[in-house]
């Protein structure tokens, strides 16, 4: 019998794998950006994020089509577009089989103060309420104005102490762009003695070394939450060799927070000349502003403002750079920023190097907070001492506090380092609310950790907390009163870290989600949520895994005994 070989015919693709690019989607991205064959740095790797955003902004998603699109646009493979779009809560991808979403969209707020004032109730009525073929209806994490929640933002404009009412006038009005911000123009802030520190520092009648003397002498830290010296910061950048950049971070998105959001929007160059100040110092060839994306009124703010400053000569045209984030708290982080700065999901990196040493496109980059800069101006026009000589208790200093839940006055309370909650309460707050008394409270926002009223006498400021487990952060205070459920404040927490999460790292992405799945249950298991916080804080590789529990072990420490008359049984 013979046996007959026969040898397959080898089959070749002659071409791609991949759907075709459709060429009328990339004439309208040349439209919409530009023609990069004529100008060939459009196809920057670092403007990934900004183009996703303007095809957002000019058809309220992003198609398939359009992604593959700009993937040949800018000479990237599709997978990094791809995965750069699906990283960030703010843009709509949406695939070729999917329907379009409905031209509205109503974010209702889940962060923790919104909780309290009923966003849960709010969004059902929403839901039950809104036609769900012209409107859709999504939660959202925090959007940075916890002191008029409960928070909705009906397309790009915000509501707050929302109601359905509320919300149908505002998509009857059809006015959906950001509410206006009325705020003081350059010539008024420089009638003020505005941008007189930036010009001696420029002619050199003011130096470095005594800048950075003036700022150790006030003790100003970082106010994003590390509280590292700001004069040593700015030391450890100059000692790196150029060039560097100087990189403002803006993002303030841990729930409770709204302290930058305030400052902007009242003295918006008083924040720009602290920013440029600091670029000065460390001889920055450009200065980066990263702004969430949940203050769009604010975008409009800071281009009209930097725009006024090229005009008058003040900086170079294209000096100042403005990006837009997307919505992913995690870009808090100084590196996943940088991250995000250059066009990629914003993913933490490992340390060392430090950005310091190696941050924005690879060069020592100078990372400071709003309110940091915010101060600048102030302390050298008033003295070092007129700054640290304010505090209490021992501490130096002024502290912006973002005050919200339980409390009559909640907003932006300047106050003295070092005071209590109970004096901030007293004395800056007018109050708990009416009906409400103090049980505990988050001197940190989500991730500081949650205290009991019997320590509403610990002076709040860096450095005073720690032994309680707790820190102070970007000192955002969440007030809790005994008619608060104990259980949602700890699954509303760890939902909120667990959604958030970049999902880089095994014991931030699935301990997030192990801990909610935890929590949920009729019965705590002590032992399993400790072990598991003590995998989490070891392990992750940036603060969001690290300081995710704090919360959770917060209240097994502090508040068994509310947790148990709310009828919740812990075991161990």
């Amino acid at each position: 019998m013979t046996v007959q070989t026969v040898t397959p015919q080898r089959r070749l693709r002659g071409k791609p794998r991949g759907r075709d690019l459709d060429p009328s989607e990339l004439d309208a991205l040349r439209r919409l950006l530009g023609d990069e064959r004529e100008q060939p740095a459009l196809r920057r790797r670092d403007l990934l994020i900004e183009h996703l955003h303007a095809i957002q902004d000019s058809r309220g998603h992003l198609p398939l089509a359009a992604l593959r699109a700009l993937a040949a646009y800018m000479k990237l493979p599709m997978a990094a577009v791809y995965e750069t779009a699906t990283f960030y809560a703010h843009f709509d991808v949406i695939h070729d089989d999917q329907t379009t979403p409905p031209a509205i969209t109503v974010r209702v707020c889940d962060s923790l103060s919104c909780q309290l004032a009923g966003a849960a109730t709010l969004k059902a009525e929403l839901e039950a309420g809104l036609d769900p073929a012209a409107v859709r209806v999504l939660r959202a994490p925090c959007m940075g104005r916890c002191e008029t929640a409960p928070v909705v933002e009906v397309g790009h404009r915000h509501l707050g102490h929302a109601t359905p009412p509320a919300v149908e006038a505002a998509m009857a009005d059809g006015d959906l762009h950001p509410e206006p911000i009325d705020w003081p123009r350059l010539d008024a802030y420089r009638a003020a003695g505005g941008y007189a520190l930036l010009d001696a520092c420029r002619s050199g009648r003011v130096t470095v070394e005594a800048l950075m003397a003036e700022l150790e002498a006030a003790n100003l830290r970082g106010l994003g939450g590390a509280g590292f010296p700001t004069f040593k910061k700015w030391t450890f950048v100059r000692q790196e060799a150029g060039p560097r950049y100087c990189a403002i971070n803006a993002d303030e998105g841990e729930p409770g927070t709204f302290k930058d959001r305030y400052y902007l929007e009242r003295e918006p160059h008083r924040f720009l000349e602290g920013a440029l100040v600091s670029a000065w110092a460390v001889e920055a060839c450009a200065l980066y502003i990263y702004l969430r994306d949940e203050y769009p009124g604010l975008h409009r703010v800071l281009r009209e403002a930097i725009a006024e400053l090229e005009a008058a000569g003040l900086v170079e045209p294209g000096y100042v750079v403005l990006r837009r984030g997307a919505g992913a708290y995690i870009c808090g982080e100084e590196s996943a920023m940088i991250e995000s700065l250059e066009g990629k999901p914003g993913k933490p990196r490992h340390r060392p190097p430090f950005v310091a040493q190696k941050g924005l496109f690879d060069r020592p980059t100078l990372v400071n907070n709003v309110e940091t800069v915010y101060w600048i101006p102030l302390i050298h026009q008033r003295g070092a001492a007129w700054f640290a000589d304010q505090g209490r208790h021992g501490r130096s200093g002024l502290r912006s506090f973002s005050v919200s839940g339980r409390v009559q006055r909640p907003g932006v309370h300047l106050a003295p380092a070092g005071i209590t909650l109970n004096e901030l309460i007293d004395d800056y707050c007018g109050g708990m609310a009416e009906g409400h008394r103090l049980a505990g409270y988050l001197p940190g926002g989500a991730s500081g950790g949650i205290l009991p009223a019997s320590k509403a006498d610990i002076p709040l400021d860096f450095d005073t907390l720690q032994a309680e487990g707790c820190f102070i952060g970007s000192a955002a205070l969440i007030v809790l009163s005994d008619q608060d459920d104990l259980r949602g404040v700890a699954t509303n927490l760890l939902a909120f870290f667990a959604d958030e999460s970049c999902g880089q790292c095994t014991p931030c992405r699935v301990g997030s989600e192990k801990m909610l799945s935890l929590l949920e249950r009729e019965q705590w298991d002590a032992a399993a949520l400790e072990r598991l916080a003590q995998v989490m804080m070891d392990a992750s590789i940036c603060g969001l895994g690290q300081a995710a529990p704090n919360p959770v072990l917060g209240l097994l420490k502090d508040f068994r005994g509310e947790l148990a008359a709310q009828n919740l049984i812990i075991k161990g």
